[in-house]
């Protein structure tokens, strides 16, 4: 009787640890982010509403994407009341002009003084119009990359998409539209060889089998909102039949009347798929 319970007991211990050394990507929620100083093991992610995230690399990093801050409606009230409570940020990039990705970043890179990449064509009038200094600026383009920080990686990638700056002229005090270059999307590398794939503002395009192919991403953070990027069936096609990546988290939704695609459509459209949705509200954090 002795033996027999010693031996299910051993049984039950093996296999505890056996699912512990095969859960290659466990994901862990967290009340909030903490500082740059993530376990080494560890990826932490926080939405920032529409296609806003902050990020924490396994090396410390603090990486911001898309900061749309002052102006979205769902981002986190700590920021919008004081943009410095987002951190000393290490890496700032941004995808294309439109305010909702553009948002604060060049407020934040001059705060922070850290330079601001993004496509050429974009940061290129965001300094002769004076909105960032020349030094905070970097630009480049579509398959290029860019290595920010110690086994930092950043490669751009195509999206569909457009891209406008609109400037207040402070002579006139009126609005004047700029052309910006083209959108663009970003493979994100880590310290620890984990990618992220942001696809910026993006339609479907046959290429993104082939950066998946290339890249091979492990988180996909893909727009499901419609009108001007992929809407939630569009984004399952994409990942069912060209991407399949391990995870994905949509974006680019619940921020705007003008992109209707919701969280429920995109789940029923990706029913049955073998890639796992992470959804996330605004303000959350996460750790992978």
């Amino acid at each position: 009787m002795k033996i027999q319970k010693k031996f299910k007991i051993s049984c039950a211990i093996a296999a505890t640890t056996l699912s512990l050394l095969t859960s290659s990507l466990a994901i862990a929620q967290t009340a909030a982010p903490t500082t740059t100083t993530a376990a080494a093991s560890k990826v932490e992610m926080q939405w920032l509403g529409q296609a806003g995230f902050r990020i924490v690399s396994p090396g410390g990093k603090l990486i911001v994407v898309d900061p749309w801050i002052k102006g979205g409606p769902k981002a986190p009230a700590n920021y919008k009341a004081d943009l410095a409570a987002l951190g000393k940020i290490d890496i700032l990039l941004v995808t294309h002009a439109h305010v909702d990705h553009l948002g604060d970043a060049p407020a934040l890179a001059i705060l922070n003084k850290t330079k601001l990449y993004g496509p050429a064509d974009m940061v290129t009038p965001l300094i002769t119009l004076g909105m960032i200094p020349a030094d905070l600026g970097h630009r480049f383009n579509k398959s290029g990359n860019v290595k920010p920080s110690p086994g930092i990686k950043v490669t751009a990638v195509k999206a569909e998409h457009s891209s406008l700056i609109v400037w207040n002229n402070p002579l006139t005090s009126k609005n004047e539209s700029h052309p910006a270059g083209e959108a663009m999307g970003y493979i994100i590398e880590l310290e620890n060889g984990f990618k992220i794939w942001h696809m910026g503002d993006t339609g479907l395009f046959g290429d993104m089998q082939f950066i998946a192919e290339y890249y091979k991403p492990d988180l996909v953070l893909i727009p499901i909102g419609g009108n001007f990027t992929m809407d939630p069936e569009d984004a399952a096609f994409a990942l069912n039949t060209w991407i399949k990546p391990k995870m994905v988290i949509p974006m680019h939704y619940n921020s705007n009347p003008l992109t209707p695609g919701t969280l429920a459509e995109f789940q029923a459209a990706m029913k049955g798929s073998s890639v796992k949705i992470v959804p996330m509200t605004e303000g959350q954090t996460l750790s992978f």
